[in-house]
């Protein structure tokens, strides 16, 4: 009985930094415009530039969002020359977003 209860805890254990990270996606996931960079970004690697051209926002709320995506892993960048471009690193947040928005749009119908 007591191996089980020490396995049980280590799995609760193990359980509880698979939900914090989880959690973690879900909070980097959870601002619209995160959303929309990561779909632009699905389709290839873009600068800033090209981001702004396809996302109405301004270029400082950009970048913000982009050193956030950043910082969690989601994207990686690179420099060329004055630019920046920046690209998906993380396959499993875009499979995740994908598949969360994809049912959305069908359960709302929306095209």
């Amino acid at each position: 009985m007591a191996k089980r209860q020490a396995v049980q805890e280590v799995g609760s254990v193990e359980s509880d930094e698979v939900f914090e990270m989880a959690a973690e996606i879900f909070r980097v996931m959870s601002a619209p415009m995160r959303l929309k960079i990561i779909s632009c970004l699905c389709n290839g690697e873009k600068n800033v530039s090209q981001l702004l051209e396809e996302i109405d926002t301004t270029q400082p709320n950009m970048s913000q969002h982009l050193n956030t995506l950043y910082q969690a892993g989601v994207i990686g960048r690179r420099r060329e020359g004055v630019q920046i471009f920046y690209r998906i690193v993380n396959d499993r947040v875009v499979t995740l977003c994908r598949a969360v928005c994809t049912q959305i749009a069908i359960e709302s119908d929306i095209k």
